[in-house]
């Protein structure tokens, strides 16, 4: 039998915090946090609307995760993101002993991959679910923001 809540899924709920980021002018990055096959966060880029630079989606689920949770530790949770996450994002998850990451497109230039980022010896990551999609999204916006200028 198909799971139905398997990461695509669950990468498509991140995708519509991505969306309404983008409808906010905020990058579109969307994230959510699920345990047990549970969504127990959502959350989108904010930094322009806080005028917060730390404002990303990723920092935005584990605050509402852990608040959830009672707890700091999401080591029995899993983040999807639209993006991978960039060097703040994967230290705070380091800290909060997330049990997995998965993102959608790669931050050739920013990713925590490709900044050499550690991340939590028991924290699994995987890449490149709806990775088109996920990488559409924020091409669109960055060719909207030039044309406006």
């Amino acid at each position: 039998m198909l799971d139905p809540f398997d990461d695509t899924y669950f990468m498509k709920k991140a995708l519509q915090e991505a969306e309404t980021a983008f409808e906010k002018d905020e990058v579109p990055v969307g994230a959510v946090i699920v345990v047990a096959n549970r969504i127990i966060a959502r959350a989108h880029n904010l930094t322009e609307l806080l005028n917060d630079v730390t404002a990303h989606a990723e920092m935005q689920a584990i605050t509402a995760a852990s608040n959830y949770l009672g707890g700091k530790y999401l080591n029995e949770c899993t983040l999807y993101v639209t993006l991978e996450p960039c060097q703040m994002c994967a230290g705070a998850l380091y800290w909060s002993q997330i049990g997995r990451i998965v993102y959608g497109a790669t931050d050739e230039k920013r990713g925590c991959t490709a900044m050499g980022t550690k991340l939590h010896p028991k924290t699994k990551i995987e890449g490149g679910i709806l990775q088109e999609e996920c990488g559409q999204l924020l091409k669109r916006f960055f060719i909207e923001k030039r044309n406006l200028n």
